[in-house]
């Protein structure tokens, strides 16, 4: 997999100075590696009957929407504050330049769903944090998380060690 890293384009000072920015746009444009990528995400839950993937805003959609086409499972949408119509959750997170929410929907699961968690990266684990806790606010029940990159310089999977991680592509500096 480490021939995917090569199609990740890196911008510095995004969102703000300091900040490396991993843009997995180019590896999505391309489409053998966002197959191969997609496969590589879905392939350690495949057999796990996963009824419900949650795909954080925003990238985690895209992926997460694949990540659950391919398992035949449900997709929940983890949005920022005041994106979904209707009666929400919301857990606050810390990330590494702020602070945010995330919600979904009171109903989006139901007591004992089996649940997959998908991002696109793991930082400092805040927001993955959160849709954790999201999910067991609703009941249901967290099989995994799946990311397509960990910066693992910034000790996120630390703030996860609750439910099992996997990981397609990590970066140590």
């Amino acid at each position: 997999m480490e021939h995917l890293k090569a199609k990740i384009r890196h911008v510095p000072d995004f969102p703000k100075p300091g900040i490396l920015f991993y843009d997995i746009t180019t590896l999505l444009r391309d489409p053998s590696g966002l197959a191969e990528a997609i496969d590589g995400m879905t392939e350690p839950f495949r057999d796990q009957q996963i009824d419900l993937v949650v795909g954080i805003e925003s990238r985690g959609f895209i992926l997460g929407a694949a990540v659950a086409d391919r398992l035949r499972a449900g997709f929940v949408p983890a949005r920022k504050p005041g994106k979904l119509p209707a009666r929400t959750i919301q857990q606050p997170y810390d990330l590494e330049y702020g602070s945010d929410a995330l919600e979904i929907h009171h109903d989006a699961i139901e007591q004992g769903q089996r649940v997959l968690i998908v991002d696109d990266l793991l930082a400092t684990g805040g927001t993955a944090r959160a849709a954790l806790d999201l999910v067991k606010q609703t009941g249901g029940e967290v099989v995994g998380l799946a990311f397509l990159v960990e910066l693992q310089f910034l000790n996120g999977r630390a703030r996860l060690q609750d439910a099992p991680l996997f990981v397609l592509l990590q970066y140590t500096s």
